[in-house]
């Protein structure tokens, strides 16, 4: 939408094609956080960043996968792309306050936040009939993310205020995002077209010249002056792909089931080249069984909260912790992705959060809330050895596991895995208690509890490959003339790196702007 709406101001005609009945995809259903060095927000509140600080962040962690060209365009152009959306479009964003980093010891880190922006609340009676048409996970959430105990806030809200938002159906998150970048399309008279699948590019030796799209069981061809725009998503949803390409078991994705690299098997067909293809924005997920979208696919909720809080642990199949809790999501893939050469399996897959009756009675677990029955998704023991005889894992590895670590929560100090050390460990940890103890606590109250973690992402990251303008480059290394990829179905500009909040749409939001202007002919510079 942010393509469209630079296209058309810089002067094309633009058409949308969206082969869901509702439009917003992922970015629908997500926090809507957007991650922008040096935007104008953090300027306003004298929040200090520069190119340079940015620019060494990502290299620092890129362990040589990054295009050092191709991020130092988002780098640079990442807050003109934010200015000019909120210039032409309802959107409007805020610093998410206090939200660090995810790797605040790496070089160019911002520990206080800044760089992760938050969206304002959106009413829904701007969009009129189309305020039915966007995609979404359940009842709309008429508050800013800061406002949730996900950006730091209570989750509450004061009743009239609410009544307000309600009578308004002000959204806030991702549907504000998807709802004000809507709103800023219909105001340029650019309507989507809904279920219109784009099933082919028209392309011939002098480049991509329009779209075969499917329509109500009918084929027609639209055919463009300038460029086609690919902004489809990634492939998480197509298992031949995710089998063919990523590093590692992805087995239920977070997004919705739109995703299933459409663009790039297009992309190919017209001898795009493909990068980055092993990554995606991996995430630990809770999976509900019976809990499904629309035709029958599994949902799958990142795990966020729930691992960092105190009174819980994360163990393997062995009945053993194996990472940080509290790390960031992104990060955590690498842990259950480790692969056991002597069992020739990954001996983090499954995984189980364990937690006990006082976090049970303080703190929720996915949609159960404290004290309330357990549901037939979470294992409860009276005691550890129970437990992991319900969980088939080793009852002894368990009891030791536990008491290690209670020793490790009365020194204040997690000598093997380091929870807590981080400032951003104890960001969604019990901001009620001080310091370390918001996300270590000991693991001694019966009864005990387990609920099953799966490897999950918030989509995939490796796509076509394209140059600083968002054009799509060739097997051979040429540009393929009228062909532009944003998005993820592009190969992603920071590499496998998810530098913090908002890591996905940062970079997605920069490079839609770049192409609709490079593709309208303007100038980049």
């Amino acid at each position: 939408m942010l393509a469209a709406i630079s296209a058309k101001s810089y002067g094309s005609d633009v058409v949308i094609l969206e082969k869901e009945s509702l439009v917003g995809g992922t970015t629908g259903i997500s926090g809507g956080i957007v991650w922008s060095p040096m935007n104008h927000h953090m300027k306003a509140l004298k929040i200090k960043d520069s190119k340079k600080n940015a620019m060494d962040y990502f290299l620092s962690l890129s362990q040589g996968e990054i295009n050092p060209s191709m991020l130092e365009v988002f780098v640079s152009k990442s807050a003109e792309a934010i200015k000019f959306m909120e210039e032409n479009s309802p959107v409007r964003l805020k610093v998410l306050k206090g939200y660090p980093d995810y790797y605040l010891d790496n070089p160019g880190a911002i520990k206080s936040g800044g760089r992760a922006l938050d969206n304002e609340l959106f009413s829904f009676k701007e969009l009129g009939s189309w305020k039915d048409k966007i995609k979404s996970s359940g009842p709309p959430i008429p508050m800013t993310l800061s406002e949730t105990p996900l950006g730091g806030g209570t989750g509450q809200i004061a009743e009239e205020d609410m009544e307000e938002r309600l009578s308004n159906d002000s959204r806030g998150m991702g549907q504000a995002l998807v709802g004000s970048l809507l709103k800023g399309c219909l105001d340029m008279g650019i309507e989507p077209f809904l279920k219109s699948r784009v099933i082919r590019l028209i392309s011939s030796k002098e480049g991509v010249s329009g779209v075969e799209i499917l329509h109500e069981g009918k084929t027609k061809q639209i055919h463009s002056k300038r460029a086609v725009i690919i902004a489809t998503g990634g492939f998480e949803w197509n298992k031949e792909l995710v089998s063919s390409f990523l590093r590692g078991p992805m087995t239920h994705p977070a997004s919705p089931p739109g995703n299933t690299g459409d663009g790039i098997i297009m992309g190919q067909e017209v001898g795009a080249s493909l990068g980055n293809m092993t990554s995606a924005w991996w995430t630990p997920v809770l999976a509900i069984p019976g809990d499904t979208w629309e035709g029958g696919y599994q949902k799958s909720s990142p795990v966020l909260i729930e691992r960092t809080l105190p009174h819980s642990i994360m163990i393997n199949q062995e009945g053993k912790r194996f990472c940080n809790e509290a790390t960031n999501y992104s990060a955590l893939a690498g842990a259950f992705h480790h692969f056991d050469p002597n069992t020739y399996s990954y001996n983090n897959i499954p995984a189980w959060i364990v937690f006990d009756a006082t976090y049970r009675s303080r703190y929720a677990s996915g949609p159960s809330l404290p004290n309330t029955t357990t549901p037939e998704w979470m294992t409860e023991g009276s005691s550890l050895e129970e437990l992991a005889f319900k969980l088939k894992v080793n009852a002894n590895n368990l009891l030791e596991t536990v008491t290690e670590f209670n020793q490790y929560v009365l020194n204040e100090d997690d000598v093997k895995f380091l929870r807590g050390k981080s400032d951003y460990d104890s960001f969604y940890g019990d901001r009620s208690l001080s310091g370390i103890k918001a996300t270590l606590g000991e693991l001694k109250k019966p009864p005990f509890y387990a609920v099953e973690i799966k490897m999950g992402c918030l989509g995939t990251n490796g796509g076509l490959k394209t140059n600083e303008c968002g054009q799509v480059i060739s097997v051979r290394g040429q540009i393929i003339k009228g062909l532009y990829a944003v998005g993820n179905v592009m190969s992603g500009v920071t590499g496998s790196v998810y530098a913090g909040a908002g890591g996905t749409l940062g970079p997605a939001l920069t490079f839609g702007y770049l192409a609709g202007k490079h593709s309208s002919g303007a100038n980049l510079e």
